[in-house]
């Protein structure tokens, strides 16, 4: 029988090395690569083509969700299953909408995590027991021109992307190298994210990225 391949994506090295152990102890689950930061997890799919990406949530540059778009995207048959700490209710039904197949809180996966993975494979979602009842709950709907969520939602996942680059500090060259486009194309994105966000600077735009949840203050 042929083994899972799981890819860990996580900025930090002693968790991935933790999770290699862990599975490695597995006879039907192989670990087939690791990736720092959400743009090498993009990378490593397409290179490794593994059955499963472990994305964390919060990396630097490109995060999880903003990676978890794109692999979704260009490899829809590869599954994700978020191993993060946060349990905000954005951050889960976002990488829903998203399309990923389980959502765990790092605290509590431990032994579970091998049968969460089997499950995913079969094609199963996997939830926390502990967020399981917020991803479950819709989220109220805003109106008005300060519904942020709504506005969020309205941004194509490139837009989400450049935003959250943008929120960090990140400069049109280096949003531009990351996501592997022109600088003009990166400017354009930014642009289009200021006028469907009704924002008209940096600061503003940082300010409703903090508040949404893209990036931590």
């Amino acid at each position: 029988m042929s083994k899972l391949r799981v890819l860990i994506a996580d900025d930090h090295a002693i968790l991935r090395e933790g999770l290699r152990a862990l599975l490695g102890a597995t006879p039907d689950i192989e670990v087939v690569g690791e990736a720092a930061d959400g743009r090498e997890a993009i990378a490593q799919v397409g290179a490794l083509r593994p059955d499963i990406v472990l994305m964390d949530a919060a990396m630097p540059g490109l995060g999880g969700l903003e990676a978890t778009l794109e692999i979704r995207r260009t490899h829809p048959d590869v599954k994700v299953l978020v191993l993060t700490q946060y349990e905000d209710r954005e951050y889960i039904h976002r990488f829903l909408q998203a399309g990923v197949s389980g959502y765990l809180l790092k605290k509590s996966a431990g032994k579970e995590l091998a049968a969460s993975i089997r499950a995913v494979a079969r094609g199963g979602l996997v939830l926390d027991p502990e967020v399981a009842q917020e991803a479950l709950r819709p989220v109220p709907a805003e109106s008005g021109p300060g519904a942020g969520g709504s506005l969020y939602d309205g941004l194509t996942d490139r837009e989400k992307q450049v935003l959250k680059l943008v929120a960090e500090g990140h400069s049109n060259k280096e949003v531009a190298e990351l996501l592997d486009i022109s600088v003009k194309t990166a400017m354009s994105h930014r642009e289009h994210i200021m006028q469907k966000l009704g924002l008209h600077n940096r600061t503003e735009l940082v300010k409703f990225a903090i508040r949404e949840g893209v990036v931590k203050a």
